[in-house]
C-alpha cells in the first residue's frame, strides 16, 4: 500500500518529491532541499545523438533554493542538460562520480560505489548519502557509456525509509547487495528502455520488466518511475510500462508521479 498523502503539513512531512521531468526530481527531506540530475532545456532542443521531446514542468529559475545536487553522471544531456549546468554552481554542492568530479571542478564531490558522505544546512536534518552501483548498459560498458552512479539516501529516525535513486542503469547482479546496506522505503527507479544507434541493439536503462524485477530484489514499499518519457531515445512509451507493472504483485505500490505536482510521504 502506497504510503503517500497530499494533505499533510510540512512540519509532518519526512520527504516532498516534484517530478520536474525526465530524471529531473526536487527532494525535500526535512528542511533538506536536493535536485536530481538537473535537465530544464526547453521542448525541441536536439544535441548530438538526443532530442529533447518535453520541457520541464517548473522552470529552472522557479525552482529555489538547492542545498545539494545529486548528479548521476554528467556526460550525456538528458541527465545533465544546459541549463541545468547552470544550477550546479549555484546549489551548495554537487554529488557524483569521481570522473565526472573531475571534469566539473568547483563544488563537484565524487563518490565511489559505497562510499557516503553527509550533508545538509547544520540546522537541518542531516542526509547520508551514499553512491551505489549502476552500469550504463551491457557489461564492459564503461569505456563509451562512461561511469554513472546511483545514490541512496538515509537517516537513522526512519530505517525503513531509505530512498534509492537507480540513475541511467540497466538491472544487472550488483544491485541486489542494496538489501544487504539498507532497508529501502522508496525505490526511485529510472525506465524508458533507452537505445541510441550508436549502441546497436544493447540496451542503456531499464525496460518495465526489468524495474518489476528491480523492485522485486530491493522491497520497497514504493516505486517511484522516473526518465521513461520526454527524449526520442526512448523506447517503451508509459502505456507499455504501467501494462507491466499493473501485470506484475507490485501494482500497488507503484507511484507515477504528475509533473509539477509535489507529492509529500508521512513519515
Amino acid at each position: 500500500m502506497l504510503e503517500c498523502l497530499m494533505a499533510v503539513s510540512d512540519q509532518e512531512a519526512l520527504l516532498a518529491l516534484t517530478y520536474i521531468g525526465g530524471p529531473t526530481i526536487l527532494l525535500e527531506l526535512g528542511g533538506v532541499r536536493l535536485l536530481t540530475d538537473p535537465t530544464f532545456d526547453r521542448a525541441g532542443t536536439k544535441y548530438k545523438r538526443l532530442e529533447k521531446l518535453t520541457g520541464p514542468a517548473i522552470s529552472a529559475d522557479k525552482i529555489g533554493r538547492i542545498d545539494a545536487v545529486l548528479l548521476t553522471h554528467d556526460q550525456h544531456p538528458d541527465n545533465l542538460d544546459s541549463s541545468g549546468r547552470m544550477i550546479l554552481g549555484r546549489a551548495g554542492q554537487v554529488l557524483t562520480t569521481p570522473a565526472g568530479a573531475e571534469r566539473l571542478g568547483g563544488n563537484a564531490t565524487g563518490l565511489e560505489t559505497w562510499k557516503s558522505l553527509d550533508i545538509g544546512p547544520p540546522a537541518s536534518r542531516r542526509i547520508r548519502v551514499t553512491a551505489t552501483p549502476a552500469r550504463h548498459g551491457p557489461p564492459g560498458c564503461e569505456s563509451y557509456m562512461g561511469e554513472v552512479t546511483g545514490f541512496v539516501l538515509s537517516w537513522s529516525e526512519k530505517p525503513r525509509s531509505a530512498v534509492y535513486i537507480s540513475g541511467d542503469t540497466v538491472y544487472y547482479d550488483e544491485i541486489p547487495e542494496l538489501t544487504t546496506r539498507f532497508s529501502i522505503g522508496i525505490a526511485v527507479l529510472h525506465l524508458g528502455d533507452a537505445h541510441v544507434a550508436a549502441r546497436g541493439p544493447h540496451r542503456l536503462t531499464m525496460n518495465a520488466e526489468e524495474g518489476v524485477q528491480a523492485a522485486m530484489a530491493i522491497r520497497p514499499h514504493t516505486v517511484v518511475p522516473v526518465h521513461y518519457e520526454g527524449w526520442g531515445h526512448f523506447q517503451e512509451p508509459a502505456e507499455h510500462a504501467k501494462k507491466v507493472f499493473i501485470k506484475s504483485t507490485l501494482q500497488s505500490r507503484v507511484l507515477w508521479l504528475e509533473p509539477g505536482i509535489r507529492t509529500v510521504f508521512r513519515p
